[in-house]
């Protein structure tokens, strides 16, 4: 057998927002940037779906039954997390049922307004994800 090439990791992340716009973010609890905010999201486990990944770490980390609406966008430039090179698949989500509350590996759990977003600490490049995913025209609005 072929020895497998040495690759990145994967992980995938959620980007959900409310009927008001705000955007869900969770405050990391552990290293690395503990206390910085981020979108709810972690590794993809061996023989899972990414989607489905999404769907569980949504749950695990804020409480919320999700539903993935489509793909946000992939983001793997090296460096992007300190510890190794990984790349994330960004879904877009809506929420299903649920009330946002940290969970697992996040401190808190919370909604933010764009404005509010500009002062936050990210962990990652997760404020480039989040403005991409911000700046694009949602559903019912004049584009």
């Amino acid at each position: 057998m072929t020895p497998l090439p040495r690759t990145p990791l994967l992980a995938t992340d959620g980007f959900v927002r409310d009927a008001e716009g705000r955007v869900l973010l969770i405050r990391r609890k552990n290293p690395p940037k503990a206390g910085s905010w981020a979108l709810p999201g972690g590794f993809v486990d061996v023989d899972e779906d990414p989607r489905d990944a999404c769907v569980r770490e949504l749950r695990e980390e804020t409480g919320l039954e999700v539903a993935v609406e489509r793909l946000g966008g992939v983001w793997g430039t090296p460096g992007r997390d300190p510890r190794f090179h990984t790349v994330t698949v960004v879904y877009v989500c809506s929420v299903v049922r649920g009330t946002a509350a940290g969970g697992d590996d996040a401190a808190e759990a919370r909604w933010f307004t764009p404005e509010e977003i500009r002062g936050l600490d990210f962990a990652f490049d997760h404020r480039d994800v989040v403005a991409a995913l911000v700046a694009e025209p949602r559903k019912g609005s004049p584009g």
